[in-house]
């Protein structure tokens, strides 16, 4: 299995760059004129304060409590390294934080409490329960989280979460639901062996048992053995609460015979010989991390029929807490709950088991580069399923109201659901989706300036993130002396790299290169020029020859001269029908212009054959297409010679009986604004366009650079299409991330 290598430099430099940290504060409200500042400040302010201290609850109106979560820790369990301080968990909070915004579009704030004292600790949270909606404890070692949780859950009338006891033991209970449903088990009836009596370990038997697993039947495993009534040694109350009568005191003879083992302990603390011992269609959790109790690989060689689940990515049945933690608070706060109780989070598992037993879409499919279906590899969503923000959180708000928690139920729960949809970024699952395609296509991806260290660092990145094969082209000693002062000499014995004066290939590249230019002007001195000293010509004849999958370039060059380059090896042009798509994301959408690349001044017939080259790339990251041909005129008003080709070029389409929306001309608002769509009733447009073909490149290439240094919208490409090669092409200013993009869009062969 491919693994994903971080190195400590990429860390370091991906909470570095652009500002420290993961996230920042941005106003949703204007803040330009001096009525703006008065409303939003002195006086305009008093009057909903005012508001707020006559009614409490209409803070959830006024401000920005209902949409509000603290992430906060003292450090003194962070992740699996142990008490490293308040300060040194802050990167970890901040993580979380950004898994709030990201899954469930929840706004978070992380705060480090530098304090073990339990009384201190909790008086601190309690005095900011005003701010917040709702209290996500993390990080904190048992048992001191037992208490503090406990205490504030008394104490505070919002949610107050701890993590690393409930969201694992959530989505522990919906895998463990449906594998019990494939094994045709029930809960109540089935033997349960816990290995881990902490904080998650605790969590997930006491949940389990308030879904019917019966107490007899549930055995908890520390590292002294089995707890059971009478011992003494190594107990504490909570551990006492899980106690049961029995002879057994070892993990070993506790799975004897068992139909559950759920794990939260340390690498390798099962064996094959406890698993064989376990009874028919053995359930196994093994959820410690980064490495298991038990690898699925070993514990299916003596066991072909267990159900296996880890904490790992690379792994079937991840139970990864980003599946809970977001929804629950999601349903929560749309409920301006005062608790997430166990009905609340039974919910959530019963929600997630559900769904991971309909039908997966295609999305998803897509993205992981397989079909997912319900059955023993697959009993736990993935956290990429876009339908999660839709459907776990209903079903907790449901819950919460069944259950008195809410303060204000939600009335039209169809109208709740259309919302949901509404707020997530569309953006992530397409971006998630392209690096999981290339993840599983492996491609060799050549990069043809290796004397750019923003390429080098590319290449590199590509090369450990697990994507496939990094072709360098470059010199070895130039390469290496570059990769040196870039603080990654360890990585010149990884990259392979092609030099063109040394290649075995070289005469078999020259001679294919006369064959195509022998008769455009071209001698053989200038062919040999090209093909060994040019590094866009010998990368692109690499690619020509199966020498290599893919292709990116362009970080050293102006685009026009590298297209001139590639026309030498592949017919990059407009005449074949070459077109460039440029992907603006900004604020949840993604809009596609073209063509910013290839044509220059195209007529109607060329401008449809844009909209279906766009159509071709839009569908493939997964996205159904809505062509808008863009001018300053909209359906024949005003009337310009200028707008004449846009209004023509849907006729050419109609001609061709394509398969995907198209209208025009319009302009861009009427385009990309449903409220101004509505205008024109007869536009055969279902919504707003995310593909805008524009008259003329240099109009193309404006809006492209308006949008990204006003709006600063993030931009992808141009994605070059139209080739019988998967090429890409950087600009000049790329970063070595952008860089890396090309290259996921060139593995995943978008424009091919």
């Amino acid at each position: 299995m491919t693994k994903n290598r971080i190195t400590s430099e990429e860390a370091l430099a991906f909470h570095l760059e652009p500002t420290p940290g993961k996230f920042e504060i941005t106003a949703t409200v204007p803040m330009t004129t001096q009525r703006d500042l008065s409303l939003a400040y002195s006086p305009g302010v008093a009057v909903p304060c005012e508001a707020i201290a006559e009614q409490p609850e209409t803070a959830y109106d006024y401000t920005n409590k209902g949409n509000l979560v603290a992430v906060i820790s003292n450090g003194t369990a962070v992740l699996g390294l142990g008490n490293l301080g308040a300060l040194a968990s802050k990167p970890v909070m901040e993580g979380k934080a950004v898994l709030f915004k990201r899954f469930a579009d929840v706004n978070s704030i992380d705060i480090e409490l530098d304090t073990e004292d339990t009384d201190a600790f909790i008086n601190a949270v309690k005095l900011m329960g005003p701010t917040f909606g709702g209290i996500n404890l993390e990080d904190i070692k048992a048992p001191e989280c037992f208490i503090i949780e406990q205490r504030l859950k008394e104490e505070m009338d919002i949610p107050v979460f701890h993590d690393d006891q409930h969201g694992t033991a959530v989505i522990c209970a919906a895998g463990l639901i449906n594998a019990l449903h494939i094994s045709e088990k029930k809960i109540e009836d089935v033997r349960i062996v816990l290995n881990g009596a902490g904080a998650a370990g605790i969590a997930c038997l006491e949940l389990l048992k308030a879904m019917g697993a019966r107490h007899d039947n549930c055995i908890m495993c520390d590292t002294k053995g089995v707890i059971y009534q009478g011992r003494t040694e190594g107990m504490n109350q909570w551990k006492s609460a899980h106690a049961v009568k029995t002879e057994m005191r070892t993990l070993e003879e506790a799975m004897k015979g068992a139909d559950v083992f759920l794990g939260v302990s340390v690498k390798g603390a099962v064996t094959q010989a406890m698993v064989e011992s376990m009874a028919d269609n053995p359930v196994i959790f093994a959820m410690a991390n980064p490495d298991p109790e038990i690898t699925p690989e070993m514990a299916h060689e003596v066991r072909p029929d267990a159900i296996v689940a880890t904490g790992r990515s690379d792994y079937p049945n991840q139970v990864n807490n980003v599946l809970g933690f977001p929804y629950l608070f999601r349903g929560a706060l749309d409920i301006n709950a005062r608790a997430i109780n166990d009905e609340m989070k039974i919910a959530c598992a019963h929600a997630l088991a559900h769904l991971a037993r309909e039908d997966v879409p295609d999305e998803v499919a897509l993205a992981y580069g397989k079909t997912l279906s319900f059955g023993r590899d697959y009993i736990i969503p993935t956290p990429f399923d876009p339908r999660l923000i839709h459907r776990i959180p209903p079903a907790v708000a449901k819950a919460g109201m069944n259950t008195g928690a809410a303060r204000r139920p939600i009335i039209d729960m169809e109208a709740y659901e259309v919302n949901l949809k509404s707020r997530m970024d569309p953006t992530a699952n397409i971006l998630r989706g392209i690096n999981a395609r290339a993840r599983a296509n492996q491609a060799r991806m050549i990069f043809a300036e290796g004397d750019d260290p923003r390429v080098l660092r590319a290449a590199v990145t590509y090369q450990r993130s697990g994507l496939g094969k990094a072709l360098v082209v470059g010199r070895p000693d130039d390469v290496k002396k570059k990769l040196e002062d870039a603080g990654m000499s360890d990585a010149v014995r990884e990259l392979e790299v092609v030099n063109a004066a040394k290649t075995d290939h070289l005469d078999t590249y020259k001679t294919y290169l006369y064959n195509r230019l022998q008769r455009r002007g071209f001698d053989a001195k200038d062919i040999h020029r090209l093909a060994a000293r040019d590094r866009h010509v010998f990368a692109a004849l690499m690619l020509a020859h199966g020498h290599g999958d893919g292709l990116v370039t362009g970080a050293t060059r102006k685009s026009a001269h590298v297209l001139d380059r590639l026309n030498h090896v592949f017919e990059a042009n407009a005449e074949h029908g070459a077109a460039g798509f440029t992907a603006l994301l900004h604020k949840g959408r993604i809009v596609f212009i073209a063509d910013t690349l290839v044509h220059e001044w195209p007529d109607e017939n060329d401008l449809a054959n844009i909209a279906e080259r766009g159509a071709r790339v839009v569908r493939h990251l997964g996205l159904e297409p809505r062509v808008a041909f863009v001018s300053f005129s909209t359906f024949g008003y005003p009337l310009s010679e200028r707008a004449v080709k846009m209004h023509s070029a849907p006729k050419v389409l109609d001609a061709r009986g394509v398969d995907f929306e198209y209208e025009g001309e319009m302009t861009v608002d009427v385009a990309l604004n449903a409220a101004a769509q509505a205008h024109y009733p007869f536009s055969r447009l279902t919504g707003p366009a995310n593909i805008l073909i524009v008259p003329a490149r240099h109009s193309a290439s404006i809006s492209v650079k308006l949008m990204q240094e006003m709006a600063g919208a993030t931009v992808i490409g141009p994605i070059l299409t139209g080739l019988d090669k998967s090429i890409q092409i950087c600009s000049t200013t790329a970063t070595a991330n952008d860089i890396l993009n090309m290259a996921i869009l060139a593995a995943c062969k978008v424009g091919e």
